[in-house]
């Protein structure tokens, strides 16, 4: 039960009080038992629940039990945000954002984005950092790109810690800052993030930002290399030509005991 929570919460979706149909449709959805997700939800969308209509938009985007059909996922996508739920706000946008089921809008995108951003929704906030960024459809301005990733990593949002970090390196959009980098990147490191594990090592290894650790750089350079950073693979193998046997084992420990930290 704890699980299928944790599930709902990931996609922004309302956790039902209670058991029930809603409740017993996300369950029929994490044991992949599509046909009686769409039997027990498809009623409840039709009435109005933002929560299954944004679950049946899922379904149509990823074409899970049905055809795959975007413009169908609009279509319910659109009914849960405009019954303001965050993350269907969200979809909503990235379909706009990138043409599914309907031609590239940059400007709806920007506007749903925002409607999901203002409820504190943590993937929107991200891709609005990125639109702002990158210039995608507003003046690119590195200043509301940082104050966009920074709320989203304040919300445990790892791609947008990391990229956060990389601007406190590297004095894009907001002051240079080695201990605000090692900080950003420690967060997104600790949620799994591979590209934030490898930099995290090199500060370790540099000292940069921090005292130098080498124990701690072998550990992130092989948690970093384990998820196919490859740069890591290079540090790894540096860095371990000088630590002491002893060293080694409880880098190694470290490593067999390290979890990643999730936002439930």
């Amino acid at each position: 039960m704890l699980r299928l929570f944790a599930i709902l919460l990931s996609l922004g979706l309302a956790v039902p009080a209670a058991a029930g149909p809603l409740e017993d449709g996300f369950a029929a959805y994490q044991r992949g038992d599509f046909a009686t997700t769409l039997r027990l939800m498809r009623p409840l969308a039709e009435d109005g629940n933002a929560s299954a209509q944004a679950l049946l938009g899922l379904i149509y985007a990823l074409g899970q039990g049905v055809p795959q059909d975007y413009t169908v996922a609009l279509a319910w996508y659109r009914k849960a945000a405009e019954r303001g739920l965050a993350s269907a706000q969200s979809d909503l946008a990235s379909m706009y954002d990138q043409g599914l089921g309907v031609k590239p809008d940059p400007a709806a995108a920007l506007v749903w984005y925002r409607k999901a951003a203002d409820q504190g929704f943590a993937g929107a906030e991200y891709r609005l950092g990125l639109i702002y960024a990158e210039g995608r459809g507003v003046a690119k301005d590195l200043r509301a790109a940082a104050v966009w990733f920074s709320k989203a990593a304040d919300h445990g949002n790892a791609s947008a810690q990391f990229r956060l970090a990389r601007m406190y390196e590297g004095g894009e959009g907001v002051p240079q800052d080695s201990t605000a980098a090692v900080m950003r990147y420690r967060d997104a490191a600790e949620r799994g993030e591979p590209g934030a594990q490898y930099k995290l090592g090199a500060m370790y290894q540099s000292g940069k930002g921090m005292p130098r650790d080498d124990v701690m750089a072998y550990v992130w350079f092989n948690l970093a290399a384990s998820a196919g950073n490859l740069e890591a693979l290079e540090g790894g193998e540096a860095v371990a030509r000088r630590l002491t046997a002893a060293q080694m084992t409880e880098a190694q420990r470290l490593v067999r005991d390290w979890k990643p930290k999730t936002n439930y």
